[in-house]
């Protein structure tokens, strides 16, 4: 979700702000996205998981300087594959599309390969990234590259869909999934983010609440959930309790200030924020 100038309206909350499925009616048009939130355990380490994280670079429309996980816009070519594995593996095309959206997305923005096969070696997945950044899409890829896709390797954890009356709209499906071990060479992409680096959910928190870290809304309230548990078995536990389901910020007036909500049903300890303080920059 975009941070927004106080100016811009919300829209109040309606029976069509809540629902679980895909209807539209009643919402702004929004761009389909996913983004991928990635563990690294460490085998024999009695220690909370790390999780990537990548900053945008401050020239970029959404999100500028912002601390967020890797992910993107669906596009084209991510739909014309889900078409092709949507019904052999059981997934609805939309959730098929993301996922293979969050997994080109990571490849593209970090260099790390999840949910992603190949027969080759450092210098192989390298290839397949420069080719992706180059325009490439994902579908001639993996041909030339003799490499496939394993959606199973990620989860859905949430989908956020604002429906703010501004014209950069996105209705984002977080997918979880985890490493072990150690981690091949990896870096950020040098063009839309800035750095890359991993941090435990609970100190990520920490630094935003003490300003160190920029994050927008959504990112915040998702790192406050994963904050709760101590490793990527607990998280995937909790989207059984809490299956994902569609999550549309509304504004309430408490008191005569506004507050920018979230449902109370989906397992985030922290529903509600003072608007100024949710849209600051």
């Amino acid at each position: 979700m975009k941070e927004k100038p106080a100016n811009e309206s919300v829209a109040e909350p309606s029976e069509s702000v809540f629902s679980d499925d895909d209807e539209e009616e009643g919402l702004v048009p929004a761009v389909p996205a996913a983004t991928l939130i990635l563990f690294h355990e460490e085998e024999g380490v009695a220690q909370s998981p790390r999780i990537l994280m990548v900053r945008r670079a401050k020239s970029m429309a959404f999100a500028a300087g912002a601390a967020v996980f890797p992910g993107g816009r669906v596009d084209a070519d991510d739909y014309a594959l889900a078409t092709q594995l949507a019904s052999r593996f059981g997934h609805e095309l939309a959730d098929a599309a993301a996922r293979i959206a969050a997994i080109r997305e990571t490849l593209e923005e970090t260099g790390l390969a999840i949910g992603l096969e190949h027969a080759g070696g450092a210098a192989e997945l390298a290839a397949m990234r420069r080719a992706l950044l180059g325009g490439v899409g994902l579908s001639h890829v993996l041909e030339q590259h003799s490499a496939r896709l394993t959606l199973s390797a990620l989860t859905p954890f949430s989908r956020w869909r604002p429906n703010f009356t501004h014209s950069r709209v996105f209705d984002t499906r977080f997918y979880i999934a985890r490493t072990i071990g150690p981690l091949p060479d990896h870096d950020v992409d040098g063009h839309e983010n800035s750095e890359l680096f991993w941090i435990r959910a609970q100190d990520a928190v920490a630094r935003a609440r003490d300003g160190q870290l920029h994050m927008i809304f959504p990112t915040r309230r998702n790192l406050e959930r994963l904050a709760q548990y101590d490793d990527f078995a607990a998280a995937h536990g909790s989207t059984h309790i809490f299956p994902s389901r569609r999550i549309t910020p509304f504004i309430v007036d408490r008191d005569g200030e506004k507050h920018l909500c979230i449902r109370d049903d989906c397992g985030y300890p922290v529903t509600s924020e003072l608007l100024d303080n949710a849209m600051r920059d």
